[in-house]
């Protein structure tokens, strides 16, 4: 068998989106995140989107258990996962009932006719057999036995059945690889490493992909298989991340730049575990992994650390952040360089645990009791969560303040390319510990720039000291009661945060730098606004981009950029609630919002729709 469509002349595409959906049991996530993986191995752009049922035992065959994951993959730049479907892999009714909405008329779809028996067919609500109604007539359809064909594929080598259906995953992707002039020996030798102690695993994956890539190819899908050629990217050496991890590693790379030891003090909840897994892979380079019994527990114990002396973090989502907040105000009060990552997810309360949404700001900005400020700051794609992870760490240690990092479950589980960086092209990063003082050590004097305090590890002769979880006196750390001195110390600790926007960057808008429209975003919805405003940008419009990572403080010249403009459209994964923050900063302008709470990620075509509503005074 050749895996080189050599005999038939190839069509090329520029991008292409794919879907595979069916069964959280069908492998689905596997499947989609080989098919990206070896995508960028050819070099082509790409951005991913999985998509999870949020009941854990959904009843199998129906469309709450319905798991997905896409692909774009393009020869340009790609910034999101796409909006329709070019190709849909349907395994089974529900998988197809829950996605049809999805493709386009004139697209592929390919089902497993298997799974389309009279029990499933009404487990996805169905009264009758769909492929045998008028609905798919706009489809290309192509109808494959799929499970049949991958048991009788592996047959002979003893595998017991349930294992063996498992494998039919790999029989789709075999027909996708062919349709796409896709390898297949990186998947090859992806089950050669991860199954290495399970060999009849390992044949029963080849077998099945290897059948379903001849299936196609024999049956002749199409005229020819497509190509999609790499992408011309900025050189270097790169590999694919999801945010998650790309979070975890921009800590380990803060810890190094800092020479300081990280410690995460943290609480599994979906979608922010994986940072969790990830740092704890990583003990061999001084990381402390400490999984606590609740949320409260780990992030007392990361004021600990930090108290220790160490890069400490903690990590949640939406739920535990609010457990999470007396515990913030103390390090807060205590002045504790500490970064809260907050992966964010539809709420309220457990809400939609697997789905993304913003809508966490304002529980981030101003969610603890008392007068309680942190810097806060949110990254914006899976690669750059590697950055804002850094500069988080970076802004906690040098202002000697917590930072709270908001990421979301859309960026923390998609992927993207990420040119690999060394610990040498990231700025430094200057920690305020202090070994020694003359006379008297008072933890709260302050560098008069950043009015930052220094930092001393307990235990260190000469620096004994006192903090804790009353208001502080000025300078010594003494308990105080004094109305004025409380006063004094609250102004202190917000204008401690106020005089971050003197270290970060201004804002910078992409597109036109003046004219009808601004489109202002914040966090994971970059992707959808810059693809959206650069197609109209493109066209003629005057419409430019203003996306912000810097939520506390604004950056400096952020009321310049908004006069530069007609009209000001907030964009947000949430009821407004960044609206609501530049209200209160400027109220001097008139701003448009377009706000999405669905679960889902903003389609470009929506958001294309709604700016040339506003242009048009519609």
């Amino acid at each position: 068998m050749t895996t080189e469509n050599t005999h038939l002349e190839k069509r090329s595409l520029k991008n292409v989106v794919i879907r595979f959906v069916g069964d959280s049991g069908d492998g689905m996530q596997l499947t989609g995140t080989q098919f990206s993986a070896t995508s960028a191995l050819l070099g082509n752009d790409i951005a991913t989107f999985p998509n999870y049922p949020s009941e854990i035992r959904a009843p199998q065959g129906t469309v709450y258990g319905v798991s997905g994951f896409q692909v774009h993959i393009g020869e340009s730049a790609v910034h999101t996962p796409g909006d329709d479907v070019d190709v849909l892999v349907a395994m089974n009714p529900a998988a197809l009932k829950t996605n049809l909405s999805s493709v386009p008329p004139g697209k592929t779809i390919i089902v497993d006719t298997d799974s389309f028996t009279k029990k499933n067919i009404a487990k996805a609500g169905y009264e009758e057999n769909p492929l045998l109604t008028s609905q798919m007539d706009p489809y290309v359809v192509i109808e494959a036995p799929i499970t049949s064909l991958t048991l009788e594929s592996i047959k002979d080598i003893g595998l017991d059945k349930s294992s063996a259906d498992r494998s039919k995953n790999m029989f789709a992707l075999g027909m996708v690889y062919w349709m796409f002039s896709r390898p297949l020996e990186h998947t090859i030798d992806f089950f050669k490493k991860k199954f290495k102690n399970k060999p009849l695993v390992i044949e029963a994956n080849i077998r099945a992909l290897k059948a379903g890539y001849n299936y196609a190819q024999t049956l002749e899908l199409m005229p020819s298989p497509f190509v999609v050629l790499p992408a011309k990217m900025e050189p270097g050496t790169y590999r694919i991340i999801n945010g998650n991890t790309a979070t975890a590693w921009g800590f380990m790379a803060a810890a190094e730049k800092s020479g300081l030891e990280l410690y995460l003090g943290s609480y599994p909840i979906t979608p922010a575990s994986d940072i969790l897994h990830e740092l704890a892979k990583h003990l061999h380079f001084g990381v402390k992994a400490f999984q606590a019994e609740d949320e409260i527990a780990g992030v007392v114990s990361t004021i600990g650390a930090s108290f220790a002396g160490e890069l400490a973090i903690t990590t949640t989502s939406g739920p535990g952040l609010a457990l999470k907040g007396e515990a913030i105000g103390l390090a807060i009060m205590m002045e504790m360089p500490m970064v809260i990552v907050n992966v964010q997810r539809g709420g309220p309360s457990t809400g939609l645990p697997t789905k993304t949404e913003q809508s966490d700001l304002l529980q981030a900005m101003y969610g603890r009791n008392g007068e309680s400020p942190a810097i806060v700051i949110a990254a914006s794609t899976p690669e750059n969560c590697f950055d804002y992870a850094f500069i988080a760490s970076k802004l906690a240690v040098e202002h000697m303040t917590p930072v709270i990092l908001l990421t979301d479950g859309y960026i923390a589980n998609g992927s993207a390319p990420w040119k690999i960086k060394t610990v040498e092209e990231m700025p430094e990063i200057k920690n305020r510990k202090v070994t020694g003082v003359e006379g008297t050590y008072e933890p709260y004097e302050r560098d008069p720039e950043t009015l930052a305090r220094t930092w001393a590890v307990p235990g260190t002769p000469g620096l004994e000291h006192r903090v804790g979880g009353l208001e502080k006196q000025d300078i010594t750390g003494n308990v105080s009661m004094d109305p004025e001195n409380h006063q004094h110390m609250t102004k202190i600790r917000q204008e401690k945060v106020d005089r971050v926007a003197n270290y970060i960057p201004e804002l910078e808008v992409e597109g036109a730098q003046e004219g009808d429209l601004l489109v202002v975003g914040w966090g994971g919805t970059y992707g959808s606004l810059f693809t959206a405003v650069n197609s109209m940008y493109e066209n003629g419009e005057k419409i430019g981009l203003a996306h912000f990572n810097y939520i506390n403080p604004l950056p400096k010249n952020t009321k310049e950029i908004f006069k530069r403009f007609k009209k000001i459209v907030v964009c947000e994964l949430n009821m407004g609630q960044f609206h609501m923050v530049l209200t209160s900063h400027f109220p001097e302008f008139e701003y448009y919002k377009h706000n999405k709470i669905q679960g889902l990620p903003f389609s470009v075509v929506e958001l294309m729709n709604k700016f040339q509503q506003i242009l048009d005074n519609k």
